[in-house]
């Protein structure tokens, strides 16, 4: 897993709209809190990001960009976020499978999916903070904006 105090790893995925987004975009500019989910449409998945598109105005308040990341198809991630109501990026993971899941180390090879992984990373391209839960196991949202208040007055989120 990517641990704190490390770079993120960089990537260019689609989002729902095939548009490339990568974290480099961010750099200097935004926290970025990214976001990994195992599946579009299931019940969990879709509660969690509907929890985080209701808290936009927090993310915006503290310079941060939200992405949320899972294994599924440009063209499933933009019917699901159309369906859901989501207006942040959605980013297909899809092809090479995983390949970002993998290196955040959020990959779960036995599913063909990623975990419920969530970084905090700031401008300079640094991890702050980071959880990961297990599949069935939805996040406290709450945490997010912690941590990112955390990384805004210098420390990290733990």
């Amino acid at each position: 897993m990517s641990a704190i105090g490390t770079a993120a790893a960089d990537f260019a995925l689609p989002d729902q709209h095939g548009r490339t987004v990568r974290l480099t975009d961010f750099r200097e500019r935004k926290n970025v809190v990214l976001v990994f989910y195992p599946f579009a449409f299931t019940s969990v998945c879709a509660g969690e990001l509907q929890a985080l598109q209701a808290r936009s105005a927090d993310f915006e308040r503290e310079n941060a960009q939200l992405l949320a990341v899972s294994c599924d198809s440009m063209h499933t991630q933009r019917v699901f976020s159309e369906q859901e109501g989501l207006d942040f990026p959605l980013l297909a993971d899809f092809w090479p499978h995983g390949e970002v899941a993998r290196a955040y180390g959020v990959f779960a090879e036995d599913k063909g999916c990623a975990l419920r992984g969530t970084f905090v990373i700031d401008p300079a391209g640094t991890v702050r903070w980071s959880v990961v839960n297990a599949l069935p196991d939805a996040r406290d949202l709450h945490e997010y904006v912690k941590a990112l208040e955390a990384v805004r007055s210098g420390g990290t989120g733990h």
